[in-house]
């Protein structure tokens, strides 16, 4: 039998003073908060394992930014970095084991790939006041996040990972 799916919606207030981005957004990921552009789509996702969570491409169709989500696999990201000039995943779990489990690994501009671990307390703070329907608001200074909904703040930080090359 399967399992029904559960969908969570967010309103979230993005301040984004790092890159001066300021906009009200309908929002499903974080991810898709912090890495906020004109062109940022949700990709079909899991149905479709070639392609990342988000991504963004040019008039022409052709992958300009590839946003994963999790721990992909150093496969993963050698193609990832094949097809698409910036790649960015965002760790939502320990990124000392990812970091690890990647080490040595052969991947196509691993240097290059923007390797950001999201603070786990923030992350479960979140996670405990999840909710069918809630609004929030998220502002990013200096690498910090400070989530706030209603009238509590939680805060951590976002800090860049650098992959080991061979």
């Amino acid at each position: 039998m399967a399992l029904t799916a559960t969908i969570y919606n967010f309103d979230i207030d993005l301040a984004d003073h790092d890159r001066g981005v300021y906009e009200s957004l309908a929002l499903r990921v974080l991810a898709y908060a912090l890495e906020y552009t004109e062109g940022l789509a949700f990709t079909t996702g899991l149905s479709t394992p070639d392609e990342p969570a988000l991504w963004v491409k040019d008039l022409t169709g052709r992958v300009r930014t590839w946003i994963d989500v999790g721990t992909p696999d150093a496969d993963r990201l050698h193609r990832a970095a094949k097809a698409a000039p910036r790649v960015v995943v965002y760790v939502h779990r320990d990124p000392t084991q990812f970091m690890a489990r990647l080490a040595g690994e052969r991947i196509h501009r691993a240097a290059d790939i923007e390797i950001w671990a999201v603070d786990r307390t923030l992350l479960a703070g979140l996670a405990a006041r999840l909710d069918r329907r809630m609004t929030f608001a998220l502002s990013v200074a200096e690498g910090e996040l400070f989530v706030s909904i209603g009238a509590e703040t939680l805060s951590g930080r976002v800090s860049r990972q650098i992959l080991e090359t061979p």
